[in-house]
Formats: C-alpha cells, sequence, structure tokens
C-alpha cells in the first residue's frame, strides 16, 4: 500500500496545476486569449496557496501531538493531584488551556494568566495601562472575552479602575480561579487530553480524519474540466 503525506499530495496537484498551465500549447497570441490564461493562472495558484496552507496547518496539529507525547506520564499524574499542579505546571498548563478552547471558555484561563502577568509589573505608568486593558477585554460588560463575575465583584474592580494597584484584580482571579476548579478542572481529568497523557500516548487525531475542504479531488476535477474548456 502506498501513503501519501499532505506535503506530496499537495506537491502532487501543484504539478498537476502548472501541468495544465504549461503543457498544452493550444492557446494562441491574441489578446483575448491571453487574458484568458492570465485569469486560470491567477485561479489556480489560488488554489494552490490554499492545499499548501491546509497542509501547514496539519503539520502544526501534528507538532501539538508530538509535544503532548514527550509529557512523561508521571509528570502528567501530578496534575489530577491539584489544580495548583495543574497551573504550575508549563505543559499542564498549555493542555488545560486547548481543553478550555474545546469547551469554547478559554477567556477564564486566559483572564486568570493575564492577572498573574499583571501583578508582576512594576513601572506605575504600565499598571495603568495594562490594568484599563485587562478590564475592557475581560471585565466590562460586553467585553469580547467577559469572564463570568457578580455584580459586586464587577462593581469593585469599576471603581477601583480610576486608580488601580496590583490588587485591582484579585477577587475576580479568585472567582474564576474557583470557577475552573470545580467546574472545568473535574471535566478536565476526564477528558481524553488529560487521559491521553496520563497514558503516554498521543491524543486521538480525531480532526486529522475530517475532509478539509480547502480543496479536494472532485474540486479538482472541476477546475481541470475549466481549463480544459478554456484550452
Amino acid at each position: 500500500m502506498v501513503l501519501f503525506s499532505p506535503l506530496n499530495m499537495c506537491e502532487s496537484k501543484e504539478k498537476a496545476f502548472f501541468k495544465l498551465l504549461h503543457g498544452s500549447g493550444k492557446e494562441g497570441t491574441s489578446k483575448e486569449t491571453k487574458i484568458r490564461a492570465k485569469d486560470k493562472r491567477n485561479r489556480l495558484s489560488l488554489l494552490v496557496q490554499k492545499a499548501e496552507f491546509h497542509a501547514d496547518c496539519h503539520l502544526k496539529r501534528l507538532g501539538h501531538l508530538s509535544r503532548d507525547a514527550r509529557v512523561p506520564p508521571e509528570e502528567a499524574k501530578k496534575w489530577g493531584e491539584s489544580f495548583d499542579q495543574l497551573l504550575s505546571h508549563r505543559d499542564g498548563l498549555e493542555a488545560f488551556t486547548r481543553f478550555l478552547k474545546n469547551e469554547f471558555s478559554e477567556e477564564n484561563i486566559e483572564f486568570w494568566i493575564a492577572c498573574e502577568d499583571f501583578k508582576k509589573i512594576k513601572d506605575p505608568q504600565q499598571i495603568a495601562l495594562t490594568a484599563k486593558a485587562i478590564f475592557e477585554k475581560f471585565i466590562q460588560n460586553d467585553a469580547p472575552q467577559e469572564v463570568n463575575l457578580d455584580f459586586h465583584t464587577k462593581e469593585g474592580i469599576s471603581q477601583s479602575i480610576v486608580q488601580p494597584t496590583l490588587h485591582s484584580f484579585d477577587a475576580a482571579q479568585s472567582r474564576v480561579y474557583q470557577l475552573m476548579e470545580q467546574d472545568s478542572y473535574t471535566r478536565f481529568l476526564k477528558s481524553d487530553i488529560y487521559l491521553s497523557l496520563l497514558e503516554g500516548r498521543p491524543r486521538r487525531p480525531t480532526n486529522l480524519r475530517r475532509r478539509s475542504r480547502s480543496f479536494t479531488c472532485s474540486e479538482f476535477q472541476n477546475v481541470k474540466s475549466d481549463v480544459d474548456i478554456w484550452l
């Protein structure tokens, strides 16, 4: 059985494209023919770029799987002992963030990380600027990544943001931490992402089996037919 990698498939498609472009010799030298040829080249070049982009994304996903496989199972086991153990480890934080992205709730961990970075700032002017940015991104009503906070917590931040300190977001960060620990963390420990690491195996590449809509063989046949018509 012959196996084809995504890159080999893309290379084959690209060769086929340019064979169609340069192998016919049927075009004349009229102005109208040249315009059609230019339009054809633009269209096929765009399809090549889409195929190459899909292959690049495919390899990046494989890169994530490779990093997962390198996490020692004994290290992953520690993440199940406490939420602190998970967040304090770089790979644990990355795996948990990826899990939240799958659940469309990554704003919680991103807010928590932003608060951790915020508390390390020394420059007063930078404190004010960063506090405002965090407030607008995560706290205020209809913020692009608004976290789930009660009215009193949000009101306290709204008042302190006028003259922020390194502790302006402490109450909100603690609240979001509790939400993640009591809810998301328990589901993470049962997820395929964590269980795969615990067993020392890569995640099941479910996404890799989904057919891409970037460029398919049937679409290539359609393009070939179009080219035949032009020629």
